[in-house]
């Protein structure tokens, strides 16, 4: 009976496969798991600086630039009056 009790506790479950994906920051490998505290990010360093360039403004997306503020309100206006439509 010893020998039965003694091969369960030896024997491993199948693991599941992991995710990995690639720091945005630093290309560095990071393991997609709900214990992955700062992903996609492999650290909290990288999660900030990625941060710092979107607040300097050195990621953009892409499109034509509004200046005129009347401009705004028009794409703003136009968006509600489509969010009502659906």
């Amino acid at each position: 009976m010893k020998k039965t009790a003694s091969l369960a506790k030896t024997a491993s479950p199948v693991a599941a496969p992991t995710t990995t994906v690639a720091c945005p920051q630093c290309g560095a490998v990071v393991v997609w798991t709900s214990v992955s505290r700062w992903k996609p990010f492999c650290s909290e360093r990288c999660k900030l600086l990625d941060l710092g360039a979107w607040a300097n403004e050195s990621y953009r997306i892409a499109g034509a630039e509004i200046t005129d503020v009347s401009e705004i309100e028009d794409a703003l206006a136009g968006a509600s009056d489509t969010q009502r439509a659906h």
